[in-house]
This record gives structure tokens, sequence and C-alpha cells, in this order.
């Protein structure tokens, strides 16, 4: 697909009626996310200011494939592959957040890390680290942002420093169609948020209140969130606004997760299978999740496990300032 036939894909007006078998709905899916793909790519490449499409064209195309899945059944989904979620963050946005929890510029630590990240554990360590972040954290019914719905966000702000404490915390839940009600919330296994949660709720991507708090936020303070790249994949798409305010660089992004795999030595040494970079796990060699314990899976309760595990990393490594 080139970039005019995804640009007349997510403009076309599909009358849902048309759409009522397996095949056909499977077909839409099929070629709205193959559009998605086309879509992101061109307006991310494109020089800011001169992009060809609003990214509002791909919000709308990603909400209308959302009620696709719906129709088709959600639950069939969850073993394909996501089509819209990142699987990592780049070398550069990287290395941005650690020159910015040092007060450094991208360069300094560049320099040090290499412009592949690869020698980043050796930044870390190189300078202490400070200031302020949100931690946050969201729970989903599907894996991917352009199938599923955001249902809970938790978060809470933290001034990084050896007497850090996390404060003002929001935790909040969000609506899905009533459909659901009676099959049931998806991935309700991991999350264990019932229909009773959310009935009555407003839907997230109808809260255009919670969707501008939480961008200004978001631009306001560097976030972070273990496996940051799936918040971010999925504010993408969610939140009126963060794409262009990402691409205009007023986003900081810090993944928790690459912290524990760069400063962490014990992730290199203890087997695969235990997962030692999963925020459990790393919570357990820190203390801050005791034997017997398991990671919620809940927007706040987790925020709050991952500020407590990151500040006992850093104290542990004599990094704080």
């Amino acid at each position: 697909m080139d970039l005019s036939q995804a640009i007349e894909c997510a403009s076309a007006f599909v009358f849902p009626g048309f759409l009522a078998d397996d095949a056909s709905l499977s077909a839409e899916r099929a070629r709205n996310e193959e559009a998605l793909g086309v879509l992101r790519a061109a307006w991310a490449e494109a020089p800011a200011g001169r992009e060809p499409f609003s990214f509002d064209l791909v919000r709308s195309l990603a909400d209308r494939n959302r009620d696709v899945c719906d129709r088709y059944g959600i639950e069939r989904l969850r073993d394909v592959n996501p089509s819209s979620l990142s699987r990592g963050l780049s070398p550069a946005e990287l290395i941005h957040a650690v020159a910015v929890l040092q007060h450094r510029t991208d360069a300094q630590v560049a320099a040090l890390s290499g412009p592949d990240a690869r020698d980043l554990n050796v930044a870390w360590v190189d300078a202490p680290v400070s200031g302020m972040v949100v931690g946050i954290d969201i729970e989903t019914t599907d894996r991917d942002p352009a199938r599923g719905y955001i249902i809970n966000v938790g978060l809470e702000f933290m001034t990084i420093g050896p007497k850090a404490k996390p404060h003002d915390p929001f935790a909040g839940y969000f609506g899905l169609p009533q459909m659901y009600a009676e099959k049931g919330v998806p991935l309700a296994d991991i999350h264990k948020i019932s229909w009773s949660d959310l009935e009555g709720r407003t839907p997230f991507r109808e809260d255009r209140k919670v969707q501008e708090a939480l961008l200004a936020t978001l631009t306001a303070y560097p976030f972070m969130a273990h496996n940051a790249a799936f918040e971010d994949s999925w504010f993408t798409l969610h939140i009126d606004g963060y794409a262009e305010a990402r691409k205009a660089g007023r986003v900081t992004v810090i993944d928790s997760r690459d912290i524990c795999r760069r400063v962490d030595p014990e992730t290199r040494v203890l087997p695969h299978e235990q997962r030692p970079a999963s925020l459990e796990s790393w919570a357990r060699r820190r203390g801050t999740l005791k034997a017997g314990e398991s990671e919620r899976h809940l927007g706040l309760d987790d925020v709050e496990l991952m500020l407590a595990t990151v500040q006992a990393e850093f104290a542990e490594r004599n990094m704080l300032a």
C-alpha cells in the first residue's frame, strides 16, 4: 500500500452494515492496520510543519479500527502480533533520558555511550541523577493501541534524590463499549479489572479533559514507565496532540526497564526464564516487593512499585545527587 492508498483508506466512509461477516471484518482490520503503518511512517519522516496530513487522520483511523476489532471479537486477536506497538525506544531517546536526569547534553552522554547507546550503562553511572519525573502506568484491553482501549491510568510525581517520595497520586478508570458488559473486560485475567469497575465511565478517547490534563503533564515533566515504549505507543494513538508534542521534542520518555537492564548487574547473570528485567523480579531483588508478593498490574500500584524500585536501584549504585 502506498501513501495515497493509505490516505484514501483513512478518509473513506465505511458503513458498518457492510462489514458483517468474519472475512470482511478481518480484511478491513488488516487493511486499516497496513494503512496506519504507512501513515505513521510518512508523518514521522516529514519535516515538522510540512506533514502531508494532520495526525488526526491517523487517530481517527485507529478509532475506526477499534470498532472493527470489537465486532470481529478482540479476544480472537489476542495472539495476533500488534501492528501499532513499538518494540522499544530508539538509542537517541535512551541517551536523551540519561542526559535529562544528569542535566547534561545528549552529546556528552553519547560520548560515553556511543551513538548506538551500546555503552549506556557507563553513562548512567558516570554522573549523579536528579530531577522531577512523573511515573505512569496504564492498563489496556489489548497489546495493540489500534485494537484496544485504555481502561486505567495511574500516575505519581517524584523528585529523584536521596529522600525522594512519590506524591500527588492520580488513578482513573475509563469505560468500554456496552458489548463488554456481557462479554467481560478483555485481559481481565491480567489486570483484574471487571465491568463493575468501568460501568458508566466515559471512554478514554471521549474524555477530552483527561487527555488535555495528561498531555499538559507529559510535556511539563519527563515521564517514566516500565517498558515505556508501550505507554508511548498507546498515548500516540489515544491522546489528542501527543504525537505532535512528541515530534516537537516536548515529551521526554524514560524507560525504567532499560535502567534495570543497564544499571543492575544481576540482569546479566540471572537466567532468562526468571525475567530479571521485569518490574516484579527487579522489585524483589531491591526489596521493594516482599517474597510472596506479586506485581498487581494496576496503574497506580505499579507506578508506586516502579518509582520505589528505581529509587532503590539508584541508591544501591550511589547514583543520587
